[in-house]
């Protein structure tokens, strides 16, 4: 990684995912806005300029939680993990739709209030706070969290504070969540829309949830350590062909052992880039690829093929009686190992 800036560069299929999304969305806020026409009919029709911003803060609030749903589904079915690729695209996008919610919200309501437009979402007439004091605080958020979307960013950041901040789309969540009950929902009638919410905050917490219960129990499985401290991690044949097993050290490090046809290699489960779950990827073009974002790492030495630099840990490997040992001490990233071989006779 370099924290030289280099421009954003839109690769073919980047630029299909973000022409479908921007679709999607255009036709999301169509929809809305006709069927909401349609259903409000003369006494109780409502002003298109309404309709569109209750179209865009509807849509900021699905997209939100598809943004945060992402990453425990790729846990719990990993056939699910390329949706990780465009997530950024996918965030960027939710700026984008929410900015142009509230700057519709101010140009329409800041036109005929009494108080100062940019006073009035601070602070309340009665020097209270207001729902939208909630909602500017979530924008706040996901602005800075669309400005250092992009690689720079995480490369001048380290993808350790880098994760740290984006960690704050969960209180972003949360303020949105405090600003539709306190706003719109207030007056709501209808049950429907709040059960929708509801359903969608049950649905994500359980999901999260239910990943992170199977995080804990793999990770509190303990190895067999041998009187040399090598960890044992199983039978080499159980190890699918050009995927991984990833075990958790006693130390709390996780390590992916793959294999490559009949050779086995250990690196770091974390990836350089952003610290994704490598051992959830596979081996595709001879390296080690992680499901996140595509990054690459040679399985012999951790290190990403030319012209990329990244480098992770690697561990020593070996294997007896047809198990598969581990030495726990990492060695420095990028260090060359000798892959191991699995015996033959071994069932593969």
């Amino acid at each position: 990684m370099s924290a030289r800036y280099r421009a954003v560069s839109w690769m073919p299929h980047k630029v299909r995912y973000d022409l479908v999304l921007g679709s999607l969305c255009v036709l999301f806020v169509a929809v809305f806005v006709g069927v909401s026409f349609v259903v409000n009919q003369p006494p109780n029709d409502i002003s298109p300029p309404i309709l569109i911003l209750r179209a865009l803060g509807t849509l900021a609030i699905v997209l939100l939680h598809v943004v945060l749903a992402i990453g425990p589904i790729a846990r719990l079915w990993p056939r699910t993990t390329f949706l990780l690729a465009n997530r950024r695209h996918l965030g960027v996008t939710l700026f984008l739709v929410a900015g142009l919610h509230a700057l519709i919200v101010y140009g329409f309501y800041g036109g005929f209030g009494v108080q100062n437009p940019i006073l009035a979402v601070l602070v309340r007439p009665d020097g209270g706070v207001g729902f939208e004091f909630l909602g500017f605080l979530a924008l706040l958020i996901l602005l800075m969290m669309a400005a250092t979307s992009h690689d720079f960013w995480l490369a001048f950041l380290g993808h350790r504070v880098w994760k740290a901040m984006h960690m704050t789309v969960y209180v972003a969540y949360v303020l949105v969540i405090a600003h539709v009950v306190m706003g719109v929902l207030k007056d709501e009638k209808s049950l429907l829309y709040p059960a929708l919410l509801a359903f969608g905050a049950v649905t994500l917490g359980a999901l999260h949830l239910t990943a992170g219960i199977r995080e804990r129990r793999r990770d509190a499985t303990t190895p067999t350590t041998a009187d040399d401290g090598w960890v044992d991690i199983g039978d080499a044949s159980d190890i699918p062909d050009k995927r991984a097993r990833v075990v958790c050290l006693g130390n709390g490090e996780r390590v992916a052992i793959f294999r490559d046809g009949a050779a086995l290699s250990a690196l770091s489960n974390v990836c350089a880039h952003q610290g994704g779950p490598l051992g959830e990827g596979e081996i595709m073009d001879g390296c080690a690829t992680c499901p996140w974002h595509g990054y690459q790492y040679e399985t012999h030495n951790g290190q990403s093929p030319p012209p990329f630099t990244e480098k992770i840990p690697t561990y020593e490997l070996r294997v007896r009686g047809g198990r598969v040992e581990v030495n726990p001490s990492a060695n420095a990233p990028g260090t060359p190992t000798t892959p191991v071989t699995i015996p033959e006779g071994t069932n593969t």
